[in-house]
């Protein structure tokens, strides 16, 4: 890479990116694995995206507060991860799969409107490197998962 000099400064040449695609927010749900608690599991490679379901979120209504794990812990399948309270309830959010979190989405702290709108998109939790992958066979599909909230349902 040349510099072009111009008196008293020096400017780099003008570097044409490639057009990005798209970023899609929402996941498809079809594609997801599912907990009987309402966590929502996508697997990308060794790393898992977890959040809450629609479901969830619908049953909780007003939420108003949410707490989630900091990177570096470690966590087991079934492990209570963090809390989140609606006006009418508080709920325990249980890692559906055990590993070590990597990051957690502290923007829903600021912004809880982003479950309701995006629950399976922006409206993740936590990202975890997973320790078993064995432990993802436990997870329900899509049509499993709402099955079992026909049954809570009634």
């Amino acid at each position: 890479m040349a510099f072009r000099r111009k008196p008293g400064r020096y400017t780099l040449p003008l570097i044409q990116h490639p057009p990005q695609p798209a970023v899609l927010s929402v996941m498809d749900p079809a594609s997801l694995k599912y907990a009987k608690t309402h966590e929502w599991v996508r697997v990308e490679g060794d790393v898992a995206t977890v959040g809450i379901t629609d479901f969830a979120v619908r049953q909780l209504t007003d939420l108003v507060y949410i707490e989630l794990p900091s990177p570096g812990r470690t966590l087991a399948a079934g492990e209570e991860f963090g809390v989140i309270e609606s006006v009418k309830a508080a709920s325990d959010l249980y890692a559906p799969v055990g590993g070590e979190v990597l990051q957690a989405n502290e923007s829903l702290a600021d912004d809880l409107s982003v479950l309701s709108a995006d629950a399976f998109g922006q409206g993740w939790m936590i990202r975890m490197k997973i320790a078993d992958r064995s432990s993802l066979d436990k997870l329900l599909d899509r049509a499993a998962y709402e099955e079992h909230c026909r049954s809570e349902e009634h």
